[in-house]
């Protein structure tokens, strides 16, 4: 998977709501972050490209919750209530896409997944964006 940067094809849970997302740089880019969000929804994410997330069915059950500065843009269906992707905060012209709504892909195919500090966000301290850690999935045998 890493280095692959096809479209990838993606639904909610219930299928109203359909996508393709071309991903930046493959999977290179998977993370999850420590905002108060983003911990509470759980999410691996994979960066997609500037215009890189096409909603191909069901734009009309997403909606759109926003917090803070109202600046990022997270999409969910208003049906299942599955959280697909969202506008981001510090590139607004980029999206990010939870990778267990991508077709084939599971958050279990990434044993180690950094983890962004999304706490103390670039936007707000004016400093780069600081790695808080890594996530660790070790499958049992």
């Amino acid at each position: 998977m890493a280095g692959d940067t096809k479209i990838w094809t993606g639904r909610c849970h219930c299928g109203a709501v359909r996508f393709e997302a071309t991903l930046s740089d493959g999977f290179n880019t998977v993370r999850r972050c420590t905002c108060s969000y983003c911990r509470m929804r759980g999410a691996v994410v994979v960066m997609a490209e500037k215009g890189g997330v096409k909603i191909t069915q069901g734009e009309d059950a997403l909606t759109i919750y926003r917090f803070h500065t109202g600046t990022a843009q997270h999409f969910f269906c208003s049906r299942c209530g599955i959280y697909t992707h969202h506008q981001r905060r510090s590139d607004p012209t980029s999206h990010a896409v939870n990778v267990a709504c991508l077709d084939g892909v599971s958050p279990f195919d990434f044993l180690d997944v950094p983890v962004m500090d999304g706490v103390n966000h670039t936007s707000d301290t004016g400093r780069p964006t600081r790695r808080a850690g890594t996530l660790r999935y070790i499958p049992v045998e």
